[in-house]
């Protein structure tokens, strides 16, 4: 199925919703669209530091890795814990 004929099958699905729940769908639509824009955004932000570490000697980056993998690991530790206490 090519472009048109989703837009075209969605359209029709559109036309099937209820008057009033039409606020409610456009809402959605809208915020997803937003949302891609905003990735879009982000992807383009995030492309810029492609590569940055390139330089970086191997043990170094092994050293960095390992530390951010260990202050993951905290977090979501500490952050269970939270969790677990405010249940």
């Amino acid at each position: 199925m090519n472009g048109s004929e989703i837009q075209m099958r969605v359209i029709d699905e559109i036309r099937l919703i209820p008057q009033e729940k039409l606020p409610e769908l456009y809402d959605f639509i809208h915020f997803y669209r937003l949302g891609l824009e905003t990735a879009q955004d982000h992807t383009e932000e995030i492309m810029q530091f492609a590569g940055c570490w390139e330089d970086m000697p191997e043990e170094e980056f092994e050293n960095f890795s390992e530390e951010i993998a260990e202050r993951r690991k905290r977090a979501f530790s500490e952050r269970r814990e939270y969790e677990t206490f405010t249940d």
